[in-house]
């Protein structure tokens, strides 16, 4: 399900109060670096400042919500929240072992806040675009809950246990999913305290979570297939090329 381009779609959005949580606690094993992959230079920045700026530079986002790894909060408070000014940060907060662990403990350190939405976002998707969360922007007022992504560009094969081909569903129906993923907070939150009393296996997204525990319908919005996440060597290499060429 698409909504309009955003400069169709900027007349219709309000003036609710919009935090972001923006996640950096992974441990990126698959990076095969001794450094973090949110730290990691890309165009002399941080991975993770680009995120970060792209959230303080949208006007309708009121505050940022930081999730990195416990004992790493005083540095990034220093060496990424002071170093580059970002004003719009007003928590840091240690993480869970698991991702929808540290979307939780966001989610209840945001309580408090009186967000209308929350825009969660991983911290190693640095090609996070104006137009992207205007996009999101619009979705999430329209329709309470919405996820960026995009057309699958290749056909996907559902296996079975032995690594067999059970089915291959219709590719205009597909959609590889991104981030950031936007709810109505209070939406967010219930589902998440739903979750974490009665976690279910095999849930992969915060998407997964609202339509699970709350049988809310979840809007596609368009994204951008630049707006990829840094998890392997390869992955950095790419997203050089790209922000040379951007």
């Amino acid at each position: 399900m698409k909504i309009k381009r955003s400069q169709d779609c900027l007349t219709q959005c309000g003036q609710e109060k919009s935090g972001a949580v923006v996640l950096a606690a992974g441990q990126g094993k698959r990076m095969q670096s001794s450094v973090q992959k949110q730290y990691l230079s890309l165009g002399g920045k941080p991975v993770l400042w680009y995120s970060l700026n792209a959230f303080e530079q949208a006007g309708w986002i009121d505050e940022i919500i930081l999730v990195v790894p416990g004992g790493e909060e005083q540095f990034c408070r220093e060496e990424i929240i002071k170093k580059y000014d970002f004003q719009k940060v007003t928590e840091v907060i240690a993480g869970g072992r698991e991702r929808y662990e540290s979307v939780a403990f966001a989610l209840r350190a945001s309580i408090e806040k009186q967000f209308t939405y929350i825009y969660i976002h991983d911290g190693a998707r640095p090609f996070l675009s104006q137009d992207i969360l205007t996009r999101a922007r619009c979705g999430v007022e329209k329709y309470g809950a919405c996820v960026v992504g995009m057309p699958s560009k290749d056909t996907v094969k559902i296996a079975d246990r032995n690594g067999m081909v059970q089915h291959s569903p219709d590719r205009s129906n597909v959609w590889s999913v991104q981030t950031p993923q936007v709810f109505r907070f209070e939406w967010a939150a219930e589902a998440y305290e739903q979750f974490m009393a009665h976690p279910q296996e095999n849930v992969t997204d915060d998407a997964m979570v609202v339509e699970r525990y709350l049988k809310k319908p979840v809007a596609l919005i368009e994204g951008s297939y630049r707006n990829m996440k840094i998890t392997t060597p390869e992955d950095l290499v790419i997203a050089g090329a790209l922000l040379q060429e951007q």
